[in-house]
């Protein structure tokens, strides 16, 4: 059962129905409201529906808007376009949010699996945009309605690789690993206020989009990764993770949860005997 928060509307902030760029419905004044990033696909997706059956009005963020709609209309929630790595996009989208309980900072990815001698900086600046200032700019422009409404909670979908390295991974890595420290940071510098911050770290996750990004499009190569690996993880079960995290009550704060497959020991460590 979600608990009801403090709704308390800030104020010159339009209401969701009445932007532009919104589609599908409108929350009740008592409902509380989760914010999805990265809602197109994958975890986010998931994330958005597991939010949605668990009470919240959720509001699904993404760049491609048809996925986003067709979502929003299955789960009764609200569509609105966004792209993290664009401030002006942030801005608006903020803006069309006139109250907020949870934020999940869901919108992220790897590029590439190059040895530091070989890495292309330009993956390196991509993945450092959408996981960390992607992360920075959305928790900053969406924090006053947090602490507004009387119970906030920022969830940062972080993953293993912000607490260890592997070869091939540095980019990767580095990104996640800064995406921890903002969000460790960020539960210092909100104590006393009411808000809390909880990292969700995944380890083997098989959703549809993950690896083809990573790997340029390449099938093959994405596959490869779950190769002989029993049952990895899925986007439901990082889903069903998120909202037991948003659901505890107000004055517990999951600090970080590691989450892995039975396959996956540690980073290092996979079982691929299936």
């Amino acid at each position: 059962m979600v608990r009801n928060c403090n709704t308390a509307r800030p104020e010159n902030l339009p209401d969701i129905a009445d932007s532009e760029n919104v589609g599908m419905t409108s929350p009740t004044q008592e409902q509380p409201v989760a914010v999805v990033t990265g809602a197109s696909s994958g975890i986010g997706a998931a994330s958005a529906r597991s939010l949605a059956k668990a009470g919240y009005h959720v509001v699904v963020g993404a760049r491609r808007r048809d996925l986003l709609d067709a979502l929003a209309a299955e789960i009764g929630g609200t569509a609105l376009a966004l792209d993290v790595t664009d401030q002006a996009s942030v801005e608006a989208f903020a803006a069309a949010i006139p109250r907020c309980n949870v934020l999940l900072n869901n919108a992220g990815g790897a590029k590439g699996l190059d040895p530091i001698a070989e890495a292309k900086v330009e993956d390196w600046q991509w993945m450092y945009e959408v996981n960390v200032i992607g992360t920075l700019r959305v928790t900053k422009a969406l924090l006053p309605a947090l602490i507004a409404s009387g119970a906030g909670h920022v969830v940062v979908m972080s993953s293993t690789a912000g607490h260890i390295v592997y070869e091939g991974g540095a980019g990767y890595t580095a990104a996640k690993h800064a995406q921890t420290a903002l969000s460790e940071t960020l539960r210092l510098e909100l104590c006393g206020q009411p808000v809390r911050v909880s990292e969700i770290a995944p380890g083997m996750v098989r959703t549809d989009e993950f690896g083809l990004v990573r790997f340029g499009g390449n099938a093959d190569k994405a596959a490869a990764v779950y190769a002989g690996v029993r049952e990895p993880l899925t986007a439901e079960d990082i889903a069903d993770c998120v909202t037991w995290v948003a659901t505890r009550p107000p004055h517990v704060d999951i600090d970080l949860l590691v989450v892995r497959p039975l396959a996956q020991a540690a980073q290092h460590k996979v079982d691929r005997s299936s």
